[in-house]
C-alpha cells in the first residue's frame, strides 16, 4: 500500500472530523497565540497529529516570544478595571463560561481524544472537570474570606484582606490539556488576575479552541478580553514567561525535571510559583481488603490514561496473603484491555501520546530486565497484527505488570506508560515504609478493612502524600479539594479548598478607633 502524503493525510482526517471546524479550528495555519486583541503566529509551524493513527491533523503557526510580550502587555492595559471588578461579577463570568462548555463538552471532549489519545469518557470527563470548577468558583467569588482578629491595644481591631496579585502565567501539560487549564483559570479569574497561558504545544489545537470559547463570553458580556491571553510556542516562549518579573505568579505542570528550572527561574526573581510535578504513586491491598472493589479500582488506576497521568498507579503492595490470588486476578483483568480508536465507546486502551513515550516505554522495559524485574503481563509495543487496520501506525504498548522487589532502583523512578511494579508485603508497617520511600509525594490509597489500619494510614506517620485515599482508586481527585503533592512532586495546591489563596496577596490590617495610639507589646516610645 502507497502511504498517503502529509497533506493528503491532513485533508482526510480533518473531513472525517467534522467537531474541528465547528470549534472554529482550520486544517491549515491555525494561530496559536491570542493576545486579547487579535491573533498572531510569528513563531515557527506546529503539526498537530493523532497519536492513535500517525496522522495528520492540521497546522498551529505558533507564537514567539514578541507575540508573548504582546500578551503581557495587553494584559497590563486590563489589569486595574479588572482588579476592580466586584469578585461575584467576575465569578459571574465564570459561571457562564461553564455553561459555554456544556454546550461545546461533546467537540472538546473529542478534540482531547484525537489529539492527546485518552478514552472518549476520559476526555469528556475532562471537560466536565472545567465545568465543575467554573461552578465551584463563581460560589467562591461571594466568599473570599478574611479574619478578624482580637487586638491587644485598647480600641484596636485587626483583620486580613486579600488583593489581586496581578498577573498569572500558566504552563499546562499534554495530558490535561483542559482541566488543569480550568482549575487555574476558574480561580485566577475570580481573584482578580489576568493570565497568559501556554498549553503543551502537542495539545495546541484544544488550546486555542478552548480560548475562543472563553473569548466568546468575555466579548458577550461587554468585558475586556485582554485579561486572559494564549500564546501556544516552544521552549523559548515558556523561559520567557517564566523569567518574566511582570508574572508574580507562575503555575506549572510537567516533569519534576524541568519544574526544579521552573522554581529556581522564578524564586530567584521572587515570585511564586505553584508546582505539579512527577508522582510514583503506590496503592496498598491488605489482606482484609474487599477483592471485589479493590481489583477494578487497581486496573484503572495502572491502566487509564495509557498510564499517562501524574496520580498513575506506579507501585502495587499487596500482602503475601494473597497475593498469588489477587495478581492472577488482576493479570486476567490486564489481558481484557484491547486497543481501540479512543474516539469510539466503550474503547479502554488508548494509544500513548507521542514516539518519545514509546522510546520510554522501551527503554523502561529493558530496565526493568536488567535490573532483575519479572515481566508477568504486557512488556511489548502492540504488534500491527493486534491493531486495526486505520490504527497500525499509532503508539500503542500492551499495559504491563512487573513482579519486582524494592532494592530495584527503577522501581524509585517514575516512568510516564503504563509499566506498574507489584511488589509482596507482609505487614501494614511495612507496606507504608516502601510507599514513603520514593522522592515524590503526590498520591496514595491503600485497601483495608481495618479501621485502625486506616487511621494510622491518614496520620502522620502513615503516607506522606498530598493526596491520601481509603478503598478507592489513587487516580483522579475532585475538584473541591485541594490537588498537589509533596517533595519532588513540587509545592502549592490547585483546585478547591483553599488553593484560591495562592492567587492573591495578604495584607494584615490594624485599625485604631480610639483617640490613643498604644504600641503592641507594650512599648512605650513617649516623646514629652
Amino acid at each position: 500500500m502507497i502511504r498517503r502524503s502529509l497533506a493528503r493525510q491532513s485533508t482526510y482526517a480533518f473531513c472525517k472530523y467534522p467537531f474541528l471546524a465547528r470549534l472554529g479550528l482550520k486544517e491549515t495555519d491555525n494561530l496559536g497565540c491570542w493576545n486579547g486583541k487579535e491573533w498572531l503566529g510569528n513563531g515557527e509551524t506546529h503539526t498537530a497529529m493523532n497519536p492513535s493513527t500517525g496522522e495528520k491533523i492540521a497546522t498551529v503557526k505558533f507564537g514567539s516570544v514578541q507575540d508573548l510580550e504582546s500578551c503581557i502587555l495587553n494584559m497590563d492595559d486590563a489589569e486595574e478595571a479588572w482588579m476592580l471588578t466586584p469578585a461575584p461579577q467576575r465569578g459571574e463570568l465564570i459561571r457562564q463560561i461553564g455553561l459555554k462548555l456544556r454546550d461545546h463538552k461533546e467537540d472538546l471532549g473529542a478534540v482531547i481524544s484525537l489529539e492527546m489519545g485518552k478514552i472518549k469518557s476520559e476526555g469528556l470527563g475532562e471537560v466536565q472537570e472545567y465545568i465543575d470548577m467554573a461552578d465551584l468558583a463563581a460560589g467562591m467569588s461571594r466568599q473570599i474570606p478574611g479574619q478578624v482578629l482580637p487586638s491587644e491595644r485598647l480600641e484596636h481591631t485587626m483583620f486580613e484582606t486579600w488583593n489581586p496579585l496581578g498577573k498569572l502565567g500558566i504552563l499546562s501539560a499534554f495530558n490535561f490539556p483542559c482541566a488543569v487549564h480550568g482549575w487555574n483559570t476558574c480561580v485566577n479569574l475570580i481573584s482578580g488576575n489576568t493570565q497568559v497561558w501556554k498549553g503543551a504545544p502537542s495539545a495546541s489545537l484544544l488550546s486555542i479552541a478552548q480560548t475562543k470559547l472563553m473569548t466568546e463570553v468575555i466579548l458577550d458580556n461587554n468585558m475586556d478580553s485582554r485579561i486572559a491571553t494564549l500564546c501556544q510556542g516552544g521552549t523559548s516562549v515558556g523561559k520567557a514567561m517564566v523569567a518574566d518579573c511582570r508574572l508574580p505568579l507562575i503555575s506549572f505542570t510537567g516533569s519534576t525535571q524541568v519544574g526544579r528550572e521552573v522554581a529556581g527561574t522564578v524564586a530567584s526573581r521572587f515570585g511564586k510559583s505553584i508546582l505539579e510535578l512527577g508522582g510514583n504513586n503506590a496503592v496498598i491491598v491488605m489482606d482484609d481488603a474487599d477483592i471485589k472493589s479493590a481489583l477494578p479500582a487497581v486496573c484503572f488506576a495502572a491502566a487509564g490514561t495509557a498510564g499517562q497521568r501524574c496520580t498513575t498507579l506506579r507501585r502495587l503492595l499487596v500482602h503475601e496473603k494473597i497475593y498469588d490470588k489477587f495478581v492472577a486476578s488482576l493479570i486476567v483483568a490486564y489481558k481484557q484491555l484491547r486497543p481501540g480508536n479512543p474516539l469510539e465507546p466503550d474503547v479502554l486502551l488508548g494509544p500513548l501520546h507521542s514516539e518519545a513515550g514509546i522510546r520510554q516505554f522501551e527503554k523502561g522495559v529493558e530496565d526493568i530486565k536488567a535490573q532483575g524485574g519479572k515481566i508477568l503481563v504486557g512488556g511489548s509495543r502492540i504488534g500491527k497484527k493486534d491493531l486495526p487496520d486505520a490504527l497500525k501506525e499509532g503508539n500503542y504498548v500492551w499495559p504491563t505488570l512487573v513482579e519486582s522487589n524494592n532494592s530495584m532502583p527503577i522501581v524509585k523512578e517514575e516512568l510516564f506508560v503504563p509499566i506498574t511494579h507489584v511488589l509482596k508485603i507482609k505487614s501494614f508497617e511495612e507496606a507504608v515504609e516502601i510507599s514513603n520511600n520514593t522522592a515524590f509525594g503526590l498520591s496514595s490509597a491503600i485497601f483495608t478493612s481495618s479501621m485502625r489500619n486506616t487511621f494510622r494510614w491518614l496520620g502522620p506517620r502513615g503516607s506522606y502524600a498530598g493526596i491520601v485515599n481509603v478503598n478507592t482508586s489513587c487516580s483522579g481527585a475532585e475538584i473541591g479539594g485541594a490537588f498537589g503533592g509533596e517533595k519532588s512532586t513540587g509545592g502549592g495546591r490547585e483546585s478547591g479548598s483553599d488553593a484560591w489563596k495562592q492567587y492573591m496577596r495578604r495584607s494584615t490590617c490594624a485599625i485604631n478607633y480610639g483617640l490613643e495610639v498604644p504600641l503592641a507589646q507594650g512599648v512605650d516610645f513617649s516623646v514629652n
